[in-house]
């Protein structure tokens, strides 16, 4: 069972962290290696549970809800700016000693966790990026997004709404995928008039516009690190863009997960440890 510690973040926003390394096995006491795993725009620390318990094995994974997600604050008048979420997350690795950790990101979290590998590369040993492109994306598609959170028909009634809905009536999925129903279903919660996101709409959208305007290859070369870019095959992120991410960062390798979508780990669990478990072993191993 995971053990929930609170960290502090920038501004001083209460940030819940989740330590699955309890009890303690051999190989997982405090003086393991460090794993910081940082969930995506929307998600929360329990989406990354399989892979935690598996790393706890032999390491202490802890996973983080980040501002504005999970049971972590999400005070209105905060920031939800790309530096603020970089911050919160090198607090988590200084306050729970993780450091030098393994950084494991997916979407959002991979953006924030490569940014804080080439800003303080002696907290991080090594990085796992999951889907997540270096590309600006524009205003069009924070268009889309906004359109989008106003079409869901909250509140939902049962959470077999919220599967059903997300897993095949959302007019972006193209095919059923339960996977992504159960995804959403993880960051609902009841409320008096039916189930409603456990986040607010529009701090997801304010916390999405710090990034979609601009590219972030920069950074990305700044990761001194090793560095692993895995992608569905039929994730949000190209092959063609993830192999340029590769051939961009210093230390960089390749890795895909076939049918898999943009929720790798959770599309695929299986195929997603056997994608990063090698480098892991190869980073950590040091």
């Amino acid at each position: 069972m995971a053990r929930r510690i609170d960290v502090t973040g920038a501004g001083g926003v209460r940030l819940a962290a989740w330590d699955f390394a309890d009890p303690p096995k051999p190989g997982a006491e405090r003086g393991a290696p460090g794993v910081l795993l940082l969930h995506g725009l929307m998600g929360r620390a329990s989406h990354w549970a399989s892979t935690a318990r598996w790393l706890a094995e032999r390491h202490r994974a802890v996973a983080l809800d980040q501002r504005g997600h999970g049971r972590s604050d999400k005070p209105a008048e905060a920031a939800y700016t790309r530096e603020a979420y970089v911050e919160d997350a090198e607090a988590a690795l200084e306050q729970l000693g993780l450091a030098p950790a393994v950084l494991i990101g997916h979407a959002m979290g991979a953006l924030t966790a490569w940014q804080l590998a080439a800003k303080r590369p002696d907290l991080v040993r090594g990085l796992v990026i999951c889907d997540m492109r270096a590309s600006a994306l524009g205003a069009a598609s924070q268009r889309e997004w906004a359109e989008w959170f106003r079409s869901w028909p909250v509140p939902f009634t049962t959470l077999a709404d919220v599967r059903k809905w997300f897993g095949e009536d959302d007019p972006w999925v193209e095919r059923p995928i339960p996977s992504r129903g159960a995804f959403y279903a993880e960051v609902m919660h009841e409320c008096g008039d039916g189930w409603r996101p456990v986040f607010e709409p529009e701090q997801m959208l304010r916390t999405r516009e710090s990034w979609v305007y601009d590219a972030h290859w920069e950074e990305l070369a700044q990761v001194r690190c090793p560095a692993l870019v895995v992608r569905g095959l039929d994730g949000e992120l190209g092959r063609a863009e993830a192999q340029e991410m590769v051939r961009v960062l210093p230390s960089g390798e390749y890795a895909e997960v076939a049918e898999a979508g943009h929720l790798v780990h959770y599309d695929q669990p299986v195929a997603w440890r056997g994608a990063i478990e090698p480098f892991l072993e190869a980073v950590l191993a040091v």
